[in-house]
């Protein structure tokens, strides 16, 4: 019991000293609805081995709020390894080379062959902070000759998770949606599989990565109801991880999606939609 006393006395202790986070917002705890501190939230996620957070790709808010919890974690406890779903496999030799030359390359992004369609002014800081730590920085995605395969030939996914009716068309409901309704039916089933394959990669990963571990990856990829929590229990994971979703306020997110949930303030979104009209020329 002393053995306890002191490791809770010294986590009190650690989260005194933790700088406010840079961004202001609600945080919740979901199964309890419990409102919690940000220092509340380092408590719990200093613990599990594994912990997944859920983003809007586009909001500096969650960036932000994501530098500050691998910097705020890693004063509560050694942090084995951090993982991005914006880092393809076959960028990882890439990562490695750059870690191990200890110093910044002129063009890091270059260096990393960072890909144009995740903003580095959103991310840089992230990758940075990460490659001056000493855990490793893990690519998690598929590359991109592995989604033209999936794409072309679907594979079998194995799971009773994750082969779900429910799991499957709330992903098709999901994909429909994000494309305005303007994909073609018969493209449905290959964005699924590539959908459902990326979760499964990233599931792999995170298995394989040295703990405790950390996944940043987009929403609907985070989510215990539909995303990659359900491969690893189809992968014989144990314990599942810690599911912190950020979202903006006026989402909908419950206990089926996450355990903790961090509420930014809204921001004004493009209209997606008519850029994608125009796209494909509707």
């Amino acid at each position: 019991m002393r053995g306890v006393w002191l490791l809770t006395l010294m986590l009190l202790a650690g989260c005194q000293h933790v700088a406010p986070p840079p961004v202001s917002g609600e945080i919740r705890e979901l199964r309890s609805g419990k409102a919690l501190t940000a220092q509340q939230l380092l408590e719990r996620l200093a613990a599990p081995e594994r912990v997944i957070i859920g983003e809007q790709h586009d909001n500096a808010d969650h960036h932000a709020a994501q530098l500050w919890l691998l910097q705020s974690l890693g004063e509560q406890r050694a942090q084995g390894s951090l993982l991005l779903e914006m880092l393809n496999t076959d960028q990882q030799v890439k990562v490695d080379a750059v870690r191990a030359a200890k110093s910044e390359p002129a063009d890091l992004p270059a260096a990393l062959a960072w890909q144009d369609g995740w903003d580095w002014n959103l991310y840089g800081p992230i990758v940075r902070f990460a490659l001056t730590q000493p855990y490793p920085l893990l690519a998690a995605n598929l590359d991109n000759s592995e989604i033209r395969a999936f794409y072309r030939n679907p594979p079998a996914l194995s799971g009773a998770h994750s082969n779900a009716v429910s799991v499957k068309d709330t992903l098709l409901q999901q994909i429909g949606e994000s494309h305005c309704g303007l994909l073609p039916e018969s493209q449905m089933p290959a964005m699924l599989a590539v959908q459902q394959q990326r979760d499964r990669r990233m599931a792999e990963r995170i298995l394989a990565a040295p703990a405790p571990s950390i996944l940043l990856a987009g929403a609907w990829h985070a989510r215990k109801d539909v995303g990659v929590p359900l491969h690893l229990s189809d992968l014989g994971a144990g314990e599942a991880p810690a599911v912190l979703m950020l979202a903006e306020q006026g989402d909908a997110v419950t206990a089926a999606m996450a355990d903790y949930v961090w509420y930014t303030p809204a921001v004004p979104k493009p209209d997606y939609c008519e850029q994608m009209r125009k796209q494909f020329g509707k």
